[in-house]
C-alpha cells in the first residue's frame, strides 16, 4: 500500500492534481470558457497518462 501510495506523490502527480483544480476552479467560477476547460484538462490527462505508459512499456521491454 505504501509503495503505490509513494508512485502516486510525486512531481508529475502532484503538478496533474494542482491543474486539475485550478482549471476546474477557474471553469467553475466563470473565468474561462468551459471549452477551454475541456481541452487543458484534455491536454493534461493526455500527458500524464501518456508519459505513465511510456514508463510502463519501457521497464516492460527491460525485462525482456
Amino acid at each position: 500500500m505504501r509503495e503505490k501510495l509513494a508512485k502516486l506523490i510525486n512531481v508529475k502527480s502532484i503538478v496533474t492534481l494542482v491543474l486539475t483544480g485550478v482549471f476546474a476552479f477557474l471553469a467553475i467560477d466563470g473565468r474561462i470558457d468551459i471549452d477551454n476547460f475541456v481541452d487543458m484538462f484534455q491536454i493534461i490527462l493526455i500527458f500524464y497518462f501518456g508519459t505513465q505508459s511510456g514508463k510502463a512499456e519501457a521497464s516492460a521491454s527491460k525485462s525482456d
